[in-house]
């Protein structure tokens, strides 16, 4: 009996934003307004590390970022807790920053 692979959301959104280069911007908006209404710091990093994946990978983004690739893997991961200066250096390597409405 053959045992159907799924994919997790992660690696479709990988796909979809691979393909979709322009909106990842949108993308990184959106869970902002979501983070800001529901506070789930998680998921917000779980994007980060969507888009970090889709623009080269942890390595490229940890040489850019200035931090070790494990620091960067683990900032980003469940049970990641960076601070918000490593954010900060992480939108600002993505080309994203914080604007005050």
């Amino acid at each position: 009996m053959n045992k159907r692979k799924f994919r997790t959301l992660e690696e479709v959104e990988i796909e979809y934003f691979t393909k979709h280069p322009n909106e990842v911007k949108q993308y990184l908006r959106v869970a902002m307004e979501e983070y800001e209404k529901d506070g789930d710091e998680k998921a917000f990093l779980a994007s980060l590390a969507v888009v970090a994946k889709v623009r080269g990978g942890f390595s490229k983004l940890s040489r850019e970022v200035g931090l070790n690739r494990e620091h960067l893997y683990r900032a980003l991961s469940r049970k990641g807790d960076p601070k918000f200066s490593t954010v900060m250096n992480i939108l600002r390597s993505l080309g994203v920053s914080l604007k005050v409405a």
